[in-house]
């Protein structure tokens, strides 16, 4: 075993309904990350599904947070026993946020030390949210970060072009999952 892919996790992060029923084509997209998913498991890469949650009545939920407070009432549908969309095993993580970052208001750093984990492979929905902020705050954290271009999706396609192509290249390795898959596949 690669010591490198020993030390990644591979994080799925916001693949949970009322988020996922966004995309057009989500049949296609989940295809591509069950086949990222399948491929990390087979190479002993550590899944971490992220889901968004809240606790009924949503204590979490601050007035004068615009973007939660804003979906209030939608996120009656978040509560706490939140789940990805595909099947999680057992041996996969999965970790319940309380804001946009997948570190905020999360275990998640906790996680990823205790398992002596350095190398984060990020996918999620939406890229100008999850994707973006967990980039960010990874970075600061010191992680070596990649991105899965194809496994992030944004309602606007020109803001994901931009993230894509030129912000997160400062902070991650940005490839395709095809690419990562035969990457991983060739240690």
């Amino acid at each position: 075993m690669n010591s490198k892919l020993e030390k990644t996790s591979l994080l799925v992060m916001d693949l949970q309904s009322g988020i996922i029923d966004n995309l057009d084509d989500k049949d296609s997209f989940l295809k591509k990350v069950k086949s990222a998913v399948e491929n990390a498991h087979n190479n002993n890469i550590q899944v971490i599904y992220v889901v968004v949650g809240f606790r009924r009545g949503t204590p979490e939920i601050s007035s004068s947070n615009k973007s939660f407070s804003a979906m209030r009432e939608r996120a009656s549908s978040m509560m706490i026993n939140s789940v990805p969309v595909i099947d999680i095993k057992d041996s996969d993580i999965l970790v319940t946020k309380h804001r946009i970052s997948a570190f905020s208001g999360s275990d998640l750093d906790m996680v990823l030390r205790a398992g002596g984990f350095e190398n984060i492979v990020l996918s999620g929905i939406s890229t100008s949210g999850v994707v973006l902020s967990t980039t960010r705050e990874a970075a600061d954290k010191d992680f070596n970060i990649t991105i899965l271009s194809d496994l992030c999706f944004d309602s606007d396609p020109e803001i994901h072009s931009i993230l894509i192509n030129k912000v997160f290249p400062r902070q991650a390795n940005v490839i395709d999952s095809k690419q990562w898959i035969e990457e991983i596949n060739s240690k």
